[in-house]
């Protein structure tokens, strides 16, 4: 998991969330933190840098899923969330890269 820009900040485009768009790397790490004990989804979570350099580079924004093999190469690259945000796909690729 990786925390990129938040998609929703109160100071943006509010949906009704209490996060306000980070300023700082520190603030950004703070609500990835708040975020992955919410979402109890067991895995790591790092975060973007402030220039959002992973979120460009892989057109990430609102959301998306990649699976990265143990290679470094993308073994599934999903749509653009929220539509293309499909879960159960990625669990099946991982299925067949580990499986």
């Amino acid at each position: 998991m990786i925390y990129i820009r938040e998609a929703h900040p109160s100071d943006g485009w509010d949906i009704g969330e209490s996060i306000r768009d980070p300023t700082t790397i520190e603030e950004r790490r703070a609500v990835a933190g708040r975020c992955e004990s919410a979402m109890s989804y067991g895995i790591r979570t790092y975060v973007d840098e402030m220039d959002d350099a992973v979120m460009v580079d892989y057109v990430a924004w609102p959301e998306r899923l990649y699976l990265v093999d143990g290679s470094g190469l993308i073994s599934y690259a999903g749509g653009r969330g929220p539509d293309g945000f499909n879960p159960t796909d990625l669990k099946n690729a991982i299925d067949q890269v580990v499986g």
